[in-house]
């Protein structure tokens, strides 16, 4: 029998959550940012953080007050390890982004864990421990954000599991996130209150359109499916310039365009690399002349999953 490994770096990617019309259900990575975990197994039976570096540094160092830090602890207790973790963190992503900065750090730790077990688990098996340190941040369990971080690509994430769902490999987005911090349990505070009946039905068609038009590879459904008439008229008040910048986007060719997670960063989807580029400079565009700086990322929508790291 092999001896296991002693400890493991690995990287998650940021990701896109809701996509809009999916609160809570849908999200999709981003390729080339994200956070990086260095986990090592020790004798204690306890989960340590020991360093966080990068981006944000201002986060507890307490384990279960930790997004990470927390997801390690589901997983030893769940499967009663003899041992424990120590942990570091490497932030690449910034937090109230709307780019799953609380939950890259989680996942980034769940997959380097994974890789010290004995008999390593599935990313589906994975979930629920990420789900749960997901929720020191976000305060619920959804895996908008963690189930394409673990699985890669466009997933539908319910409760109790995963569900690919398949794009074309040339589809794009194209995410710009301006220079500014939006709290997601502030801007989740602002959808408490009364919804109209016909608002959950037109988004419901609008949710089916999006994950009929991504099977069937049909752009015409995305198209007119990918509104969100539930959540962003809530909160694009808490985005300056939000409107110019989502219809810059669409006159620039992208399929839709809406809110990344909880904000203020902006999505738009788009047929191809190149659209993607140019809805992304004329986001960037909008964004600068309301007098806000940002950051472009071009993503295939189709993105690769976090991963261990050699």
């Amino acid at each position: 029998m092999s001896t296991p490994r002693q400890h493991a770096r690995a990287f998650s990617p940021g990701s896109v959550g809701n996509v809009g019309v999916g609160f809570d259900l849908l999200g999709h990575g981003i390729a080339g940012i994200g956070d990086i975990a260095t986990v090592r197994r020790i004798d204690a039976p306890t989960v340590r953080i020991t360093a966080i570096r990068g981006t944000v540094t201002d986060l507890p160092l307490d384990a279960a007050h930790n997004t990470a830090g927390a997801a390690l602890i589901a997983l030893r207790e769940a499967l009663r390890l003899p041992f424990g973790f120590e942990l570091e963190l490497d932030k690449g992503l910034p937090l109230g982004s709307g780019l799953g900065g609380s939950a890259a750090s989680c996942v980034a730790a769940l997959v380097a864990a994974n890789a010290l077990l004995e008999t390593p688990l599935s990313p589906q098996a994975l979930y629920p421990y990420a789900l749960t340190g997901e929720a020191v941040a976000s305060g619920g369990r959804h895996g908008d954000n963690v189930g394409p971080m673990l699985l890669g690509g466009l997933v539908l994430a319910t409760p109790e599991r995963l569900i690919p769902i398949h794009v074309p490999a040339a589809w794009h987005a194209a995410v710009v996130h301006p220079h500014a911090v939006l709290e997601t349990r502030h801007a989740r505070a602002v959808l408490a209150g009364a919804y109209a009946l016909p608002e959950f039905v037109a988004q419901s068609a609008n949710l089916a359109q999006v994950l009929l038009g991504c099977e069937r590879g049909d752009a015409a459904l995305v198209r007119a499916g990918l509104s969100d008439v539930l959540v962003e008229p809530r909160r694009a008040p808490l985005i300056h310039g939000f409107a110019a910048v989502k219809q810059a986007a669409l006159q620039a060719g992208a399929m839709g365009a809406s809110i990344s997670g909880a904000g203020p960063s902006v999505f738009a989807w788009c047929e191809d690399a190149a659209t993607a580029a140019r809805a992304g400079t004329a986001m960037q565009a909008a964004f600068a002349a309301a007098g806000v700086a940002s950051d472009l990322h071009v993503t295939p929508i189709a993105s690769p999953p976090a991963q261990v790291l050699p």
